[in-house]
């Protein structure tokens, strides 16, 4: 039985400046792409989630457009986990 080739990865970066209405795709891409966007979010430390569907949305939104209302409360959950990880490394712990 032959196992499927795996899919290349997708991956979606978001940023979120104070004054924004809401967060932006600042960078998304497929394959050999999305293995660079992860490379570099953990040469700078930047936290990374893992949410096949939430990719699958975001990679529908323009690169730098405004994340879309209806992904609002996805995103908010991701950036409430994002809280709890920063807050965890800064106290030395884990999540």
């Amino acid at each position: 039985m032959m196992e499927k080739p795996t899919p290349p990865p997708n991956a979606v970066a978001i940023a979120y400046n104070n004054g924004d209405a809401a967060p932006r795709v600042v960078a998304k891409g497929r394959g050999m792409v999305a293995e660079q966007i992860i490379e570099r979010a953990k040469e700078h430390g930047v936290a990374i989630h893992e949410s096949k569907e939430l990719v699958s949305l975001l990679m529908q939104v323009e690169l730098d457009d405004q994340i879309p209302p209806a992904l609002y409360r996805a995103v908010a959950e991701l950036l409430a986990w994002l809280y709890r990880v920063e807050a965890a490394q800064q106290r030395g712990g884990n999540v």
